[in-house]
C-alpha cells in the first residue's frame, strides 16, 4: 500500500531527528577508539581504520577508576531506591488523604522543581558543611533526593489517582489492611510511573559534576565518576581520547538501565492506570 504523504513525511523528519541525536553520540565513541593522531587531525574523518585501544587503557590505567566507578553506582542506586519510596508514600498522601494545605503543599513542590541546581550550591554546601556530611557520599545522596522528589510525586499523583477507589473498598472488604493494599495492589499498579520517575532520578544522580565537584573537596576516594574526566584536562594539552573513553564507559552503564527498563519505561510514560 502507499503510504500517505503525511506519514512519510513524519518518518523522515524522526530519522533527521535521530540521526541529529545520535551523532554525537557516534562522534564521542569513534573518538574513543581513534589514535591519538587521528584525533588532533585538521582534517577529521567520520570513521578511522586503525581502531586503538589506548585511550581505554589510559583510562583504566587511572588508581581511582575503580573506586570512582562504585561510588557512582552507590549513589546513583541509592538516590533511585530511597526516592522511589519516598515519592510513592508522598503521592498516595496527597492524592488519597484530604487534609489541609493540601494543595499549597503540591504547589511547593513544583515551585521547588523550577529552582536550578546551580542556585542552591552555595546553600547546600553550607547545609551538607552543617550537618558533617562534606567529602561523604551523604551530600551528594541527599542533594539528589531532594531534586527528584518533586517531579516523581506530581508525575506518581497521577498514577495514584488513576487507580479507581472502588478497588480500594473492594480490598478492604476483603479484609485487607490498608498497609497490605498499599503494597500489594496499589504499588503494582503505579509501578510503571515508578520506573519511568526513576530513569530521570538515575540520569541526574549518574551524570552529576556540580554536586560532586562543590562538596566533595579533600577526600577524592569518596568522588564519583564525572571526577575522572578532570585528570585528562591538563594545562598544556587536552587528552581527548581519554575524555572520549571515559565518557563512552560513563554512558554505558545509563543505556544498561535502559535496557532494564525500557518495557515499563514505555507504559510509565503513555500514561496511568485506567478504570
Amino acid at each position: 500500500m502507499v503510504r500517505r504523504p503525511w506519514r512519510l513525511a513524519a518518518e523522515l523528519t524522526a530519522l533527521v531527528v535521530a540521526v541529529v541525536v545520535a551523532f554525537p553520540l557516534y562522534w564521542m565513541v569513534l573518538s574513543a577508539f581513534k589514535p591519538a593522531g587521528e584525533i588532533e587531525s585538521t582534517n577529521p574523518r567520520p570513521w578511522t581504520l586503525s581502531p586503538s585501544l589506548d585511550s581505554f587503557r589510559r583510562l583504566f590505567q587511572q588508581e581511582e577508576f575503580g573506586r570512582y566507578f562504585l561510588n557512582s553506582v552507590v549513589v546513583a542506586v541509592s538516590v533511585v531506591l530511597i526516592s522511589s519510596v519516598i515519592a510513592f508514600l508522598a503521592a498516595t498522601a496527597v492524592t488519597r488523604f484530604k487534609f489541609k494545605f493540601r494543595t499549597t503543599l503540591l504547589i511547593m513542590f513544583l515551585i521547588a522543581q523550577m529552582v536550578p541546581m546551580e542556585a542552591l550550591a552555595i546553600p547546600l554546601f553550607f547545609q551538607m558543611r552543617d550537618l558533617g556530611q562534606l567529602n561523604t557520599l551523604g551530600a551528594l545522596i541527599l542533594p539528589h533526593i531532594a531534586f527528584s522528589l518533586p517531579f516523581a510525586i506530581w508525575m506518581l499523583r497521577g498514577f495514584v489517582k488513576a487507580v479507581p477507589e472502588a478497588l480500594e473498598e473492594a480490598a478492604a472488604l476483603d479484609g485487607a489492611s490498608r498497609t497490605r493494599f498499599l503494597w500489594q495492589i496499589l504499588f503494582p499498579l503505579v509501578f510503571p510511573g515508578l520506573v519511568a520517575t526513576s530513569v530521570f532520578s538515575f540520569i541526574s544522580a549518574w551524570n552529576d559534576f556540580l554536586f560532586a565537584k562543590s562538596f566533595i573537596i579533600s577526600d577524592t576516594s569518596q568522588s564519583t565518576l564525572p571526577m575522572a574526566l578532570l585528570v585528562f584536562f591538563k594545562p598544556d594539552e587536552n587528552d581527548w581520547g581519554g575524555i572520549m573513553a571515559a565518557s563512552t564507559v560513563m554512558t554505558i552503564p545509563v543505556l544498561i538501565f535502559f535496557v532494564l527498563v525500557q518495557r515499563r519505561l514505555v507504559s510509565g510514560l503513555g500514561g496511568a492506570v485506567k478504570d
